[in-house]
């Protein structure tokens, strides 16, 4: 791990520019790598053991070349699975995890009903039955598992055209009624899902909150990381993405240019 090495931000897709725009505000002296893994995305396709050792085997790859001060895993799949493991395999490397924010949900609800909205991958882990029993056990905790929402989601990040129906298909099991209490929270568990928050709202039945954690994943990266020693070096215009994938989408390409990250010429895999 180097101080004066950039922040590396690392999705299974460009969900994890939600990420980013909370920790450059943060830390505008800090030069920033983003790692789109579109090459394996999406995640949730993955048999578990094969998705971890693809993991090592990138991480190690990352961190030989970019050398960064800090990693930040903003993807509740890949860390809920491998954080661990990564930690142990590479402990010179201090690692941000992405998990669902369960424990603040279950602190702010005034009815006691919250949904976990996530990747199916990320419903089954123990992991986050694990923090349900440990933060939310006085609360109904729904877990529900969607397979095409961080799909849709990078479609509509890209532009295209997503119907409402497709959208409230994957959110309507949330939405829950009992004896007179309706949920209030829905806890966004993957980095993905903030981008269609305003969708969400429209299409709620009642009025929730949408829990996003990027700010908190962005104070946790702050805190470990102190002041930084390097003098600031031009801001967003020095950050870059590597994408692990050859086939690019030309509106994620744009995407990421909005975002001020240039192109890296090589890919990582």
């Amino acid at each position: 791990m180097s101080d004066d090495g950039p922040v590396l931000i690392f999705d299974s897709g460009i969900g994890g520019l939600t990420v980013l725009r909370e920790a450059r505000m943060l830390m505008p002296e800090r030069r920033f790598v983003y790692i789109a893994d579109n090459a394996a995305f999406p995640y949730g396709d993955w048999e578990e053991a094969a998705l971890l050792e693809h993991l090592l085997r990138l991480f190690g790859q990352l961190l030989e070349e970019i050398r960064p001060a800090c990693v930040i895993i903003a993807c509740n799949t890949a860390f809920t699975l491998a954080g661990a493991a990564l930690r142990e395999r590479f402990p010179e490397t201090d690692f941000v995890g992405t998990v669902p924010a369960i424990k603040p949900a279950a602190e702010r609800t005034a009815s006691g009903l919250i949904s976990v909205l996530a990747t199916p991958v990320t419903v089954k882990r123990d992991y986050t039955k694990g923090l349900i029993e440990s933060f939310a056990a006085h609360c109904h905790a729904r877990l529900v598992g969607s397979r095409y929402l961080a799909a849709l989601a990078e479609d509509y990040i890209c532009g295209i055209a997503v119907a409402d129906s497709a959208l409230w298909a994957e959110i309507a099991p949330c939405f829950v009624e009992e004896e007179g209490r309706r949920t209030d929270i829905v806890v966004l568990a993957c980095t993905h899902y903030p981008f269609l928050a305003n969708r969400f709202r429209k299409l709620a039945p009642w009025p929730v909150d949408w829990l996003n954690p990027a700010e908190a994943i962005a104070m946790q990266a702050k805190r470990m990381l102190g002041p930084s020693t390097a003098a600031a070096d031009g801001g967003p215009n020095h950050d870059f993405v590597i994408f692990t994938g050859e086939n690019l989408r030309p509106e994620a390409v744009r995407l990421m240019q909005g975002f001020g990250l240039k192109i890296a010429a090589r890919r990582a895999g």
